[in-house]
């Protein structure tokens, strides 16, 4: 059986944009679509007496929430198998939970009563940080979510980091039947200081050395995967500028997060902190384990 694709809602317009996302999402992939809303309603009100028979107004406010989000989902995609839940539990706890059974988490870029001026949500950064399975954090402008540029991104680092995000990209690439852009960012040592022939000849050897390592990188899922149109690129710039770039006309940019095992805290690299902060288009973080 299929894991549904899990997307965390909250009332807010992000939400509403990654509602409308992963609706489109899981029927590209033939995928149930599961609604969550968390709300911590039941905790305090299970620890005071009542004394009416009136529901809390914040459980009608949940139910209501969860239940417009999947109707607009069903709407949006008639054939679409669409759940919604309510859970009582923060929405960080929630999704890192539901996550050990979903195939992928949807979140929007900021949630209701976030500050106007924060580029990024609390709960997307925690889940994106900590999640087992990937995570998609919807952003940017409306041609990038729905679609409209035909191009996938994946950024390729080290291998350890980049195998299971380069299998994401090329799946989501065949699925959206669009071209996979693989881009790996190479930059001098630091300690070459050369005359500008000998200079020359250095940048000739790091981004050759670069482009066989894309291409390795690349081998089996290109083997797995004959029907995507591939473009390589070895670009001489830092890593997050680069992907930074290529996300403004990119549908979706893809990079990986190593989970360290034994390791709590917030995993993210300056790179995807970066993309999940500034990019152009949505952004998915698939974890692997060291």
């Amino acid at each position: 059986m299929e894991l549904p694709l899990v997307v965390g809602v909250d009332g807010s317009d992000s939400s509403l944009q990654a509602v409308d996302w992963a609706a489109d999402e899981a029927a590209r992939h033939g995928l149930p679509l599961r609604l969550v809303y968390a709300s911590l309603w039941e905790r305090y009100e299970g620890g005071r007496p009542s004394f009416t028979t009136d529901r809390p107004s914040e459980e009608i406010m949940a139910e209501h929430i969860a239940a417009s989000c999947a109707e607009r989902a069903q709407v949006r995609n008639p054939e679409l198998k669409v759940s919604s839940e309510v859970l009582p539990d923060d929405a960080v706890s929630v999704l890192l939970h539901v996550g050990h059974e979903s195939s992928a988490l949807v979140t929007g870029s900021r949630g209701r009563g976030e500050l106007a001026g924060l580029l990024l949500g609390s709960v997307s950064l925690a889940v994106a940080a900590r999640a087992v399975c990937p995570v998609i954090v919807v952003r940017g402008g409306k041609q990038n979510r729905q679609g409209s540029y035909g191009r996938v991104v994946v950024g390729v680092g080290d291998s350890t980091e980049g195998s299971t995000a380069v299998r994401f990209a090329f799946r989501e690439a065949e699925v959206r039947n669009c071209a996979l852009d693989a881009v790996r960012a190479w930059r001098y040592p630091a300690h070459e200081h050369v005359d500008q022939p000998l200079l020359e000849v250095a940048a000739s050897v790091h981004e050759e050395r670069a482009s066989a390592l894309l291409t390795d990188a690349l081998r089996d899922a290109v083997r797995d995967h004959p029907k995507v149109e591939v473009h390589r690129r070895a670009v001489e710039s830092p890593a997050h500028k680069v992907l930074l770039d290529a996300s403004a006309d990119a549908d979706l940019i893809v990079v990986g997060a190593l989970r360290r095992h034994g390791h709590f805290g917030l995993q993210l690299g300056r790179v995807v902190h970066a993309l999940l902060h500034h990019a152009g288009c949505p952004v998915a973080v698939v974890p692997q384990r060291d």
